[in-house]
This record gives C-alpha cells, structure tokens and sequence, in this order.
C-alpha cells in the first residue's frame, strides 16, 4: 500500500498559479503511475493529469493542456501539479492518485488506481 498526502492548494484569483505537491510513502517502488483527479462541487471526479514513475511519459486532460504541468521528482518520493492561468472552473478538490498496476499507459479512470490522497482544495476566484 502507498500513502499519498497532498499539499499546496489555496484561493488564488483567476489568471493567477498554484503548486500542488504529493508525497508519497510506503511501497513506493510498486508505483508506476502518479496522477493527478479532481472533483468539483456536486461534479464527479475527473482525471486531470498523470504521470510514468520511472519515464517521462505524461497525459493531461483537454481543458488543463498548456495550462498545467505534471512532474516528479523520484529522490524525494513527489508528484508536482502546477498550474498556471487558473480559471474559475478549475476550482475543485484535488487528489493524488498512484497506480501500482503495469500498464501500457498511462489510465485516466479512478477506478484503476488504487491509492488516494485525502485531496487539497483550490479554488479560483474571478
């Protein structure tokens, strides 16, 4: 099993940039992929980006491309999500999710990944 606990969310103006960091612990060597999912109020949760673990192997949803950048940095066990020009729509719940299955790619529905952070709000005034 993997602990992932989040951090870096807060209230931010649109237009403006948030970091949002995982850290993850536990049987890390297992993981292969790290995403990123959100859910916004009375919304599902939606993939917003991922990751390969040992590769450079990246996918993000439509609405955040160019806007958003996934990385990690193996040394210390983290996931980055940063976000540039927030918008209000991007207000939500997000979660760090690690997918300790060898896939093909990288997946973007939740139910394949089997550990979860507790989620950091972010919310995007405008």
């Amino acid at each position: 099993q993997v602990q992932l606990v989040e951090s870096g969310g807060g209230s931010v103006q649109a237009g403006g940039s948030l970091r949002l960091s995982c850290t993850a612990s536990g049987r890390t060597s297992t993981t292969y992929t790290m995403a990123w999912f959100r859910q916004a109020p009375r919304k599902g949760r939606e993939f917003v980006a991922g990751i390969w673990w040992g590769g450079e192997r990246t996918n993000y949803a439509d609405s955040v491309k160019g806007r958003f950048t996934i990385s990690r940095d193996n040394a210390k066990n983290t996931v980055y999500l940063q976000m540039n020009n927030l918008k209000s729509e991007d207000t939500a719940v997000y979660y760090c999710a690690a997918d300790s299955v060898l896939r093909s790619g990288i997946v973007t529905t939740e139910v394949h990944y089997a550990d979860w952070g507790q989620g950091t709000q972010v919310t995007v005034s405008s």
